[in-house]
């Protein structure tokens, strides 16, 4: 890569089988940086790719090098697992050139149904297809508190954690597509108690969607459940809640915020990401291959984050938090 005559990057990528293209490494200059010259990279980079005749493109990064996950993400990548080896925590992220493999990966994160001909290549038998009845209306309940201005219409109303749990049985249906393990019985023992904190989302007077969150441990919140109707997504209305919850969670004094996703759901980690969250963690469970996010509201400890994928080198306050002796005083 160059700007003018001035060498200023470059961009290695190498065949690793009959189908896939890893891209090895990627640098830019310090000084050419944060000018969305990765995000211009790209397409030209993918665009040789598909003419090439690949059908995968793999790579892996720091796993707190959001810098560079958020611009693959929105790209099409995927988060696909977590290695830890001497160079430090990586994520391996894949980019599907084929539709049906692309589906596939979601259906393999747990995050949607088996359909069509992804269900053929998979092997498994394709849930029967069902017409899609409108949601029930459902008014903002009586018992809302006053709400946060969300701009477009949208307004964000805290409710008493029963509330929200008889709204979100009745929309539930309306809002995911994903697949969990069928326990066959109800659980033996109630969640231990904990304070939570619940939340609806309404437009027109209407519910649209819901937040759920609760204390997880002595310094710790959880951010249990997030969902829309389909009618009310991709108009930014997750990343103009994010910052309303954290500031709450903020103001309960938690230090961290850490939060579960199916690994393919990049509509929710792409926002996370970019509000300051790290992929922190992987884990197969229940609802399927989860990613696990963190946020931490203490500097140091976002830079003990970093320290710990590798992307960064134990200095100051870190590396005094640490107990090690840090580079620079």
């Amino acid at each position: 890569m160059y700007h003018g005559a001035e060498l200023v990057g470059w961009q290695f990528s190498h065949q690793t089988d009959e189908r896939t293209v890893s891209m090895a490494d990627t640098g830019i200059l310090p000084q050419h940086q944060g000018r969305g010259l990765y995000t211009r990279l790209l397409p030209q980079v993918l665009d040789a790719f598909q003419a090439a005749g690949y059908t995968l493109v793999t790579s892996h990064h720091r796993a707190t090098n959001n810098r560079v996950i958020i611009p693959k993400l929105r790209a099409g990548f995927l988060l696909q697992g977590l290695n830890a080896y001497e160079g430090g925590l990586n994520v391996a992220l894949t980019l599907s050139l084929d539709a049906t493999y692309r589906d596939a990966m979601h259906v393999r994160s747990g995050f949607r149904q088996a359909h069509g001909e992804t269900a053929r290549r998979l092997g498994v038998r394709a849930r029967p297809a069902t017409t899609t009845a409108a949601p029930p209306s459902m008014p903002l309940p009586m018992d809302a508190e006053s709400g946060v201005d969300l701009g477009g219409g949208y307004t964000l109303h805290r409710v008493p954690e029963a509330t929200y749990r008889i709204v979100y049985a009745q929309l539930e249906s309306a809002v995911y597509d994903t697949v969990s393990f069928d326990w066959k019985r109800p659980a033996p023992y109630p969640l231990p108690e904990a304070p939570a904190y619940t939340w609806l989302v309404a437009h027109g007077g209407q519910v649209v969607g819901w937040h759920a969150s609760r204390q997880r441990d002595r310094r710790t919140a959880y951010m249990s459940n997030t969902g829309f109707l389909p009618a009310h997504r991709g108009q930014g209305l997750y990343t103009r809640l994010l910052p309303v919850i954290l500031s709450f969670l903020r103001e309960q004094r938690y230090d961290l915020i850490r939060s579960q996703h199916h690994l393919t759901n990049s509509a929710v980690i792409v926002p996370k990401l970019r509000a300051g969250f790290r992929i922190q963690g992987l884990d197969v469970g229940e609802h399927g291959v989860m990613t696990e996010l963190v946020y931490s509201f203490d500097d140091a400890y976002r830079g003990y984050m970093d320290v710990r994928s590798g992307l960064e080198r134990p200095t100051g306050e870190v590396a005094r938090r640490l107990g090690l002796n840090p580079d620079h005083e």
